[in-house]
């Protein structure tokens, strides 16, 4: 076995031998090429959400959820991701806010049944965040309802991000 990190691939566009070149060095050839280079998560692109990561914000409610437990907390996303995510915050936070941008879930009937039986889920439908409010660690939450222009303010601690995940492929465009 050998181990390195692949630097560079050249493709045969007709389905030949691929060409590698690990650690900027050595050459390897190979029939078929396997790429696992992940995900990552989609984020909103907020200046707030960038400058919190880490310090409220978060894109995966089960690896850092029972930071938040018995507080307030949102959810931005409307998948079954978002769905499953907000059910297990449901059960050690007090309040869970999920922020939906339509005015419906694209999460599974099932999902949304799920949602929808916890009495501390606060579905937002029809609203989109505008800021991450805080200083050092997230305060809250600005949101505005997109069908009214109406804006609103939330306490949280947490903001978790449910939006999707890309895959780590750019370097092979």
């Amino acid at each position: 076995a050998r181990w390195g990190m692949v630097t560079s691939v050249e493709f045969d566009k007709e389905g030949g031998v691929h060409k590698l070149t690990v650690d900027d060095k050595e050459d390897f050839t190979a029939d078929t090429v396997i790429i696992s280079t992940g995900a990552s998560a989609r984020w909103l692109g907020l200046e707030s959400e960038t400058r919190l990561n880490g310090m409220g914000v978060s894109a995966c409610a089960v690896c850092d959820g029972f930071f938040y437990r018995g507080k307030d907390v949102a959810i931005v996303g409307a998948g079954d991701s978002a769905a499953e995510e907000a059910s297990y915050l449901a059960k050690i936070c007090n309040k869970v806010y999920m922020i939906v941008r339509k005015d419906y879930m694209r999460a599974s009937k099932a999902m949304q049944h799920r949602v929808n039986s916890k009495q501390n889920i606060v579905v937002k439908y029809n609203t989109e965040v505008l800021e991450v409010i805080g200083e050092n660690v997230v305060e809250g939450l600005k949101m505005i309802n997109n069908k009214t222009n109406k804006t609103e303010n939330i306490d949280i601690t947490g903001f978790f991000v449910a939006i999707g995940h890309k895959p780590n492929t750019d370097i092979f465009k």
